[in-house]
């Protein structure tokens, strides 16, 4: 499966937050959506960053309390790895395995189209896999 059709049944919808808004501003955002990253941007559309919860954590560890208050460019990730509307589920698979990541986000010639999550690519490979299990049942069973 494409991503482009992952988004299609999962939706394209992606929060957003601005590189000036604080951490606490952030982290609201992630336990009200009860989400695990932000995609950092200002525009709403090109990606400048993303924020996780790792990220927070990692932040906490050096700041302490004090980090709430701090600015969401400080602790970004920004370096971020994306994925492409026609890539693959096994390829986004491939990609966050090796980069040790949870989420891509989806771009389309450099512009924000959605997010892809780990549970997202769970989720699909699950079902395909029942699809694959039940085409095989029906064919052992002489069911075609």
């Amino acid at each position: 499966m494409k991503v482009r059709a992952m988004l299609a049944l999962k939706g394209d919808n992606v929060l957003t937050v601005r590189t000036d808004a604080t951490i606490k501003t952030a982290v609201g955002t992630l336990k009200s959506e009860k989400i695990g990253a932000l995609i950092v941007s200002d525009d709403g559309s090109k990606v400048q960053g993303i924020l996780s919860e790792r990220d927070v954590v990692r932040g906490l560890v050096t700041h302490g309390a004090s980090l709430l208050d701090m600015r969401v460019a400080d602790f970004m990730t920004s370096n971020v790895k994306t994925c492409g509307m026609d890539d693959n589920i096994q390829d986004i698979m491939s990609q966050m395995t090796r980069s040790r990541i949870r989420h891509l986000p989806a771009v389309d010639n450099g512009a924000l189209r959605g997010m892809i999550s780990i549970g997202d690519v769970v989720k699909i490979r699950l079902e395909e896999l029942e699809t694959e299990a039940n085409a095989l049942r029906d064919y052992v069973a002489g069911r075609t």
